[in-house]
């Protein structure tokens, strides 16, 4: 079946960024797949995503669904045919949709488990903390908005860490049927990020000792990026080593 390109509002989307040890990362991607190293660090976060009036490209925004989702990701680099390419690798998807839950790997790309969100959200201030019905995993983060980026060891300044992301376009997913990675790609004419102070942040992924042992796993920065039309167009599937 032919998956359409969707159409959506990126109502909020807050990136929580760790700086990872790249022999780390690297134990977490499937074959064909590098860790992309900035400073010499591996790029890694969690994705807290409410999307707004997603439908098919076609589709009126009236009929759009609204929906709380995550994603764990990991900043990554492979050959293409025309050279070096960069993206994100996204080892697990989780939403509050019973809807994205089904039509995930079916009608789009990208498998979602089911997940529990609890949102408070101010003009300068965002705190998503989510928990997964299979108690897999779970995060709290609270994120002050503020004018520049401070305290980051991999951006320079808002400038630099806005054109990472947004070069990084490109996600790939892990199936549960192991048919390699399912693909799809964000565009928007408009975007625009802001910058974090994170005031307090927990992740049962990047604080497990077993998957990253101490020292390895760093938080470093935040990004928000608010009330931006975005679409998404699915990528030919990848396949892995």
């Amino acid at each position: 079946m032919r998956q359409p390109n969707l159409s959506s509002v990126v109502e909020r989307r807050l990136l929580v960024n760790y700086r990872i040890a790249p022999e780390a990362a690297a134990r977490l991607l499937p074959g064909g797949l590098r860790p992309q190293l900035v400073n010499g660090h591996a790029v890694a976060g969690i994705c807290l995503l409410r999307l707004g009036g997603v439908r098919p490209g076609w589709a009126p925004r009236a009929f759009g669904l609204r929906s709380e989702n995550a994603a764990h990701r990991i900043a990554v680099e492979w050959d293409g045919p025309d050279g070096t390419e960069t993206g994100v690798y996204i080892p697990r998807r989780d939403t509050a949709s019973r809807v994205n839950a089904w039509a995930g790997g079916r009608i789009f790309p990208g498998e979602y488990g089911r997940a529990d969100f609890d949102v408070h959200e101010t003009a300068d201030r965002v705190r998503v903390a989510f928990a997964t019905r299979d108690g897999a995993a779970r995060a709290d983060v609270t994120v002050d908005l503020a004018d520049e980026l401070h305290g980051s060891s991999l951006f320079a300044d808002l400038v630099e860490a806005s054109r990472f992301f947004q070069d990084g376009a490109k996600g790939w997913s892990a199936t549960r049927a192991n048919r390699g990675l399912d693909g799809m790609a964000l565009r928007t004419g408009a975007w625009h990020v802001e910058a974090g102070r994170v005031r307090s942040a927990t992740s049962s992924f990047f604080d497990d000792p077993d998957r990253f042992p101490p020292g390895s796993a760093t938080l470093d920065c935040a990004l928000v990026m608010r009330d931006v039309p975005v679409a998404w167009r699915p990528l030919p599937a990848m396949a892995v080593a």
